[in-house]
């Protein structure tokens, strides 16, 4: 199944669980209010999204002048992409990761720590930046929004409904009356299920980013090389200071690396990313 239908399906669930929702408090007012909350808040994330994490890593804008090569790279990679060309900001930081973020293509960024440039080759720099163009290309921080919005809303009526079924509340005599331990049960289930929907959504965008990078950098393996990188250095050295919140956004986990728990992470496991990369190099030759 491709990447992009998975997406479709997953926040299609998501929508589902919203619907049944909507069911169980008697009405859509409740429901109505709960979904306007999670889209004013995650809309505003997603409007300054840029600014927040790029203030929250310190990065800084580099110029042509300052780092010619990597603005050459990224230059290269847009025009490929038939995207603008995304700003460039350097995050003060030892250990190897990037990421990308903008709310749209014409507002899109790269930033990349002083740690990946050190370590990677031009190839395998070049394989992590056409990920990141990827991610810009294929409008992922607007799908991510969508996600977290519906996920939110969910969890804001997870409350509504568990309070509804401990106290009773919600319905009028001639209203079809429902299961409070049901409704209880699923108040629980629910935002964990949604939780879990939108991080396998998060992973999907994973593979679809590193399908993308691999056709614009010409060369899987440039990427499937990066990886194995920079998922070594991220177990023994994570990101100072990272944000959980934040963690979806990097190309390898900036916490501890890869999961032990796949159906938690945010993160595809890094050897199922590099063996997919490197069955594409294999296609790609014969």
């Amino acid at each position: 199944m491709s990447s992009q239908i998975k997406t479709g399906l997953l926040l299609g669930l998501l929508t589902v669980i919203i619907l049944l929702f909507g069911r169980m408090i008697g009405g859509h007012s409740g429901l109505v209010v709960a979904f306007v909350l999670a889209l004013v808040m995650n809309v505003g994330s997603y409007w300054f999204s840029d600014r927040i994490i790029l203030a929250m890593y310190r990065a800084q804008e580099i110029s042509p002048d300052d780092a010619p090569y990597l603005h050459g790279i990224v230059s290269e990679l847009a025009r490929k992409a038939n995207i603008p060309k995304p700003r460039i900001y350097l995050i003060p930081q030892d250990t190897p990761n990037a990421f990308a973020t903008g709310r749209n293509p014409n507002h899109g960024v790269v930033a990349v720590t002083h740690g990946i440039l050190n370590l990677l080759s031009p190839e395998e720099l070049k394989g992590v930046l056409a990920h990141e163009i990827g991610h810009i290309r294929n409008r992922d921080i607007l799908i991510q929004t969508v996600a977290a919005t519906l996920a939110g809303a969910i969890m804001f009526v997870a409350d509504m409904v568990k309070w509804t079924a401990i106290f009773g509340l919600g319905r009028s005599d001639d209203e079809e009356g429902g299961n409070p331990i049901v409704a209880l049960v699923m108040a629980i289930v629910a935002p964990i299920a949604a939780m879990l929907i939108q991080m396998a959504i998060s992973r999907s965008r994973e593979y679809l980013a590193d399908e993308t990078g691999a056709y614009l950098a010409g060369n899987p393996e440039f990427l499937a090389s990066a990886l194995e990188k920079l998922e070594a250095y991220a177990r023994s050295m994570p990101i100072y200071g990272a944000n959980p919140a934040t963690a979806h956004m990097f190309i390898v986990n900036p916490l501890t690396g890869e999961s032990l728990l796949s159906l938690f992470s945010t993160h595809p496991p890094t050897s199922e990313r590099v063996r997919r990369l490197r069955e594409m190099a294999y296609t790609i030759r014969s």
